[in-house]
């Protein structure tokens, strides 16, 4: 037990701000993010106790703009909230330390963005947690409030081809809804013991995955960010230096919001100094290597997935991290019976959910993806790797679901997307490749690099190879995993929940079934 540190009313103006006040765990409540840094960034500095320090040079510190958070009113609140903020940039400068800047961070909601721009978005690895929209629980052809379809539009896409095409490919989407999920109910009928709201989600998301591909790149699409604020400092300033006019509105747009709610991590995002001189480097970097870079050469044929690097001593370096903090001896000493050594560590997982140990990430494997734009906006979420892709066009060709083949309804699917095709070219040319990208429906396909360790491809392919996936990103994963099996069979002999099978017919038929079975233990009403 901790000795009593507070006097009564010390304690009753604590209590607001944490979940306890005589545990040595405990979690900060009701704190601005800037208190939350600045009380982070002076507590490394100190030998007292984070609720003292938050009491003695917060609560009790007139200069600290804390006075009357408590119990204040909202416009008490903001100015408080502004005075603090003044206070942790005295703080900032004083610590010379940008790592501050990650004690706490901000939500932002970004909606009515294009995929494209979401994309740029969500290629911020480290520090930003991504939430998007999804193609396969919402249908996407409802119109906006004006009436018309939701898709980018912006003065630099003034070109006669980009909304017609944009609204037939839309139309073809919205005209194949119906008849299509119809098709699907008929060919997959209510099951026994099946309720009908599994069955009809199920179903719902069977048809959206299959129109998916219908779907231009400039489709808008709604996302939430959580990032702390050195994360979002650098993407505010990547996104001011991208070429899409778009991508650099949303820096402007992004520093704006954020500067109401953590102004101290987000002011040198755009700033003379530091921010517009980092984005014009990027700029710059990226107008220099494209004219070096080769274009003009064969399309593939069709999808792909190559290994085109990895390492042969994986399996003496995998042993060697294994073993290392259980010895006292250098790391290049540490190799035994490595057939023993990767039982012990990896054998006997109940799901995949036991995640497998670090020393996996010794091992590394580089793939060259080729697949279409709906399975790579899936696959690209994984942060916990390398990967990097060509601009989106129509020259490696596009696929055509199946599932739509079969039914016979697969006719409009390829008409507006051979349009959109022919709109692409035409705006390529006048408008350049990067622009052109808007009217790419996502069924077109895309080349990207992976550069993964083995521990998170354990975690990508027994994530995306379960049934209810869409079979485009399972066999992008299985792919993967077979390649990496051929030239490591026993690292990757354990990875047992990778599923390499054909998958389900109905995708969402099991999972959703599993939830109705949740949903019975909780005393709610099934929505």
């Amino acid at each position: 037990m901790q000795a009593v540190e507070f006097t009564l009313d010390e304690a009753a103006l604590l209590g607001r701000y944490f979940t306890n006040l005589d545990r040595p765990v405990f979690a900060l409540r009701n704190l601005p993010e800037v208190v939350k840094g600045a009380l982070f960034s002076r507590y490394s500095r100190t030998e007292k106790s984070l609720r003292r320090v938050l009491l003695d040079e917060f609560i009790n510190d007139p200069e600290s703009g804390f006075h009357g958070i408590a119990g204040a009113s909202e416009v008490d609140d903001m100015v408080a909230v502004r005075r603090a903020e003044e206070f942790y940039e005295r703080v900032l400068v004083g610590y010379g330390d940008d790592s501050v800047a990650e004690l706490a961070g901000a939500h932002v909601a970004v909606e009515r963005t294009s995929t494209l721009a979401a994309k740029a978005l969500e290629d911020s690895r480290i520090g930003i947690s991504p939430l998007e929209k999804s193609t396969r629980y919402v249908r996407f052809d409802r119109p906006g409030p004006d009436g018309r379809r939701l898709y980018h539009r912006g003065p630099e896409l003034a070109h006669p081809a980009y909304e017609p095409a944009a609204d037939a490919l839309f139309e073809a989407y919205s005209s194949l809804l119906e008849p299509l999920t119809e098709s699907i109910r008929r060919r997959y009928p209510l099951e026994e013991g099946e309720t009908e709201r599994a069955w009809k989600s199920a179903t719902r998301a069977k048809t959206f995955d299959l129109l998916r591909g219908l779907l231009p790149a400039g489709t808008l699409t709604n996302l939430g960010l959580f990032g702390n604020g050195r994360a979002f400092e650098y993407l505010i300033t990547k996104m001011a230096a991208h070429e899409l006019p778009e991508c650099q509105d949303l820096a402007t747009d992004l520093q704006r919001e954020l500067a109401q709610v953590i102004p101290a991590f987000v002011k040198r995002a755009l700033d003379d100094r530091y921010g517009l001189p980092a984005a014009q480097r990027i700029a710059h970097v990226r107008s220099s290597l494209q004219r070096h870079a080769a274009r003009g050469g064969p399309a593939a044929d069709g999808p792909y997935v190559k290994l085109v690097g990895h390492d042969p001593d994986a399996e003496r370096k995998v042993v060697q991290a294994a073993l290392f903090p259980y010895s006292d001896r250098p790391l290049e000493d540490q190799y035994v019976d490595s057939g023993a050594v990767l039982e012990a560590m990896l054998g006997g997982r109940a799901n995949r959910r036991q995640r497998v140990p670090r020393a996996l990430e010794h091992a590394q494997y580089k793939f060259e993806i080729v697949a279409n734009f709906a399975a790579y906006r899936d696959l690209h979420r994984h942060r916990m790797l390398t990967q990097d892709r060509q601009l989106l066009g129509t020259s490696l060709g596009y696929d055509l679901p199946p599932g739509l083949v079969d039914l016979q309804m697969d006719g409009p699917f390829r008409s507006a997307v051979e349009a959109a095709a022919k709109a692409h070219a035409r705006m390529e040319i006048d408008l350049g490749p990067a622009l052109a990208q808007y009217i790419v429906p996502l069924a077109f396909r895309v080349r990207w690099y992976f550069r993964v360790n083995l521990r998170e491809l354990y975690h990508l392919c027994e994530l995306r190879t379960t049934p209810q996936g869409h079979p485009d990103y399972r066999w992008v994963a299985q792919e993967m995993f077979r390649l990496a099996s051929e030239v490591h069979p026993r690292l990757t002999k354990f990875a047992t929940f990778v599923d390499m099978g054909p998958g389900d017919e109905l995708e969402r038929r099991k999972a959703e079934r599993r939830l109705d079975e949740k949903l019975k233990t909780v005393d709610r009403p099934v929505l």
